[in-house]
This record gives C-alpha cells, sequence and structure tokens, in this order.
C-alpha cells in the first residue's frame, strides 16, 4: 500500500506548492489594489507593514547584531517617516528623520560591516514606506501611475518565468541566479512594453489625462521592466551572499515580502528619483 501511494503523493507536490503560490498572489494582488484604490493612511500603512517586513528580513539575513534592538529603532525611523508623509510635514522634516534613524541603527550596530548593512537595510525599505504613496497622491501620475508600476513589475515576473522556462538559452547572469535566461529576459522586456502602454491607453479612454505619448511609455515601460529585473538580480546576489534561499518564509509559496518587492522597489527607486529631481525643479 506504502509503495503504491508513493508516485501519487509526489506528483501531488508540485501541483499542491503551485496551488499555495497561485493562492498566495490573489491574497497579495487584492490587498495591493484595493489598498491602492483606498489610498490615504490604509495606503501609506500598507506599504509601512511593507517596509517593516523588508527591514527585519534583511536584517536577519545579514545577521546584524543586536539585532532586535536595531529593528526597533528602525521600525519607529518607518513609522516616523510615514507619519510625517501623513502630515504633509514636508521634504526636509522627513530627511532630517530619515537621516537621524539611519544613523541611530548604525551606531547601535555592532562592527563597521554591521553598520553598513544596517544603514542599508533602513534605506532600501524607506524607498518602499514612502514612495508607493507618493506616487499615488501626485496629481499628475496619481492611481493610474501606480497601476502601471504594478502592471509593469509583475508581467515582467510572469513573463520572464514563463518565456525563460519555454525557451530556455543563455543563462542571464549564472554566477547570481542560475535559472534566468536571456529569453526570459527579453519576454519580460517586451511584455512589459505591451502591458505600460495598455495601461496609458485604457487610463486615457476613461478619461484619465496624462502628458505621455505611446513611445514616451513603452520607452518608460521598458526601463522599468530592465530596472525590475536588475532588482531581482540584486535580491538575488544578497541572499547568495548570505546564504539562504528565501528572504524569510512570511508568505506562503513565495518566501519573504523582499522577495516579492524586489523588482517593484527598483522601479519605486527610479520613480521616487524622478519625483524628487521634479520637486527640485518645480
Amino acid at each position: 500500500m506504502a509503495a503504491s501511494e508513493g508516485p501519487a503523493l509526489i506528483s501531488k507536490a508540485p501541483s499542491s506548492e503551485l496551488k499555495t503560490r497561485v493562492l498566495s498572489a490573489i491574497v497579495m494582488i487584492a490587498l495591493a489594489l484595493g489598498a491602492a484604490y483606498w489610498g490615504g493612511w490604509p495606503f501609506a500603512m500598507f506599504w509601512l507593514a511593507a517596509g517593516i517586513a523588508i527591514m527585519i528580513e534583511w536584517t536577519d539575513m545579514t545577521g546584524i547584531e543586536p539585532r532586535r534592538i536595531v529593528q526597533t529603532v528602525f521600525g519607529l525611523g518607518l513609522l516616523t517617516l510615514t507619519l510625517l508623509y501623513l502630515m504633509n510635514a514636508g521634504f526636509a522634516a522627513g530627511a532630517g528623520a530619515a537621516l537621524l534613524f539611519l544613523v541611530l541603527g548604525a551606531l547601535v550596530a555592532r562592527g563597521s560591516r554591521e553598520k553598513l548593512w544596517a544603514a542599508s537595510a533602513f534605506a532600501y525599505a524607506a524607498v518602499i514606506v514612502l514612495v508607493p504613496p507618493m506616487v499615488r497622491d501626485y496629481p499628475e501620475i496619481g492611481l493610474l501611475g501606480l497601476i502601471w508600476m504594478f502592471a509593469v513589475v509583475w508581467t515582467t515576473d510572469i513573463a520572464a518565468y514563463f518565456t525563460g522556462r519555454t525557451l530556455g538559452g543563455p543563462k542571464l547572469c549564472p554566477a547570481v541566479s542560475p535559472k534566468k535566461t536571456w529569453s526570459g529576459f527579453l519576454g519580460g522586456l517586451f511584455a512589459a512594453a505591451l502591458a505600460g502602454f495598455l495601461v496609458a491607453w485604457i487610463g486615457r479612454r476613461w478619461g484619465i489625462d496624462h502628458a505621455f505619448g505611446p513611445v514616451s511609455v513603452i520607452a518608460l515601460s521598458m526601463v522599468a521592466s530592465v530596472a525590475s529585473q536588475i532588482g531581482d538580480l540584486g535580491e538575488s546576489a544578497l541572499k547568495r551572499h548570505c546564504d539562504v534561499k528565501d528572504s524569510s518564509h512570511l508568505i506562503p509559496g513565495h518566501g519573504g515580502v523582499m522577495d516579492r518587492l524586489d523588482g517593484f522597489w527598483a522601479v519605486a527607486l527610479l520613480i521616487g528619483i524622478a519625483l524628487l529631481a521634479a520637486h527640485g525643479t518645480a
């Protein structure tokens, strides 16, 4: 009886894992889109939670000590940044608070190496905490810009995965991520260009005006897709350095929050720099 059950159990395992991944993905997408539609403080709190989770995963992976004290300092720092943003405190207040908590957390960490890892954890998490609410509230971008970010990153990830598995071919960066291929990279790139164009086109059809023409949207979508894939490779390099498979086991079937937001983080960083530049020239 046991011998006959073995193959059946083995064959069911991949199907069960895929089902878990799909269900988790549906829940995450629903939460992200629901919070984006709502906007305001619920949306800011959603990304604060994501940023705190990322900060904890980063500090856990890199072995910073005293870990819980550093995480507490940085958690309070990220909360402060969110509250200052919601209160419209201004760039100077936010930048000052960010620098203060970054220095405090780095000073608490032991050793020069751990201080550097600690500062990097806070800076990385701060991008996720601040940029999505900034995009959501920006008058000329708003909800459409946020949906564009989601569409480009998600489409890049999905298309790269399936194109790479289907076509195979030369490896993209085997020293960092042995499974990624150039075919997957190109598949993700072109799929993101199409997704970004469709989001902008549908938005205009629904009366949401924006200043970007079709060529500009396609070009920006391709740049964002490249950034997303570089962000994915960057997190893979960090995990390889720390000798871990996943950043955590928080999300069933997906690993950690960093594992899901590495590409989005890179796109958010680009958008954040662009928004700061626009703010500086305004």
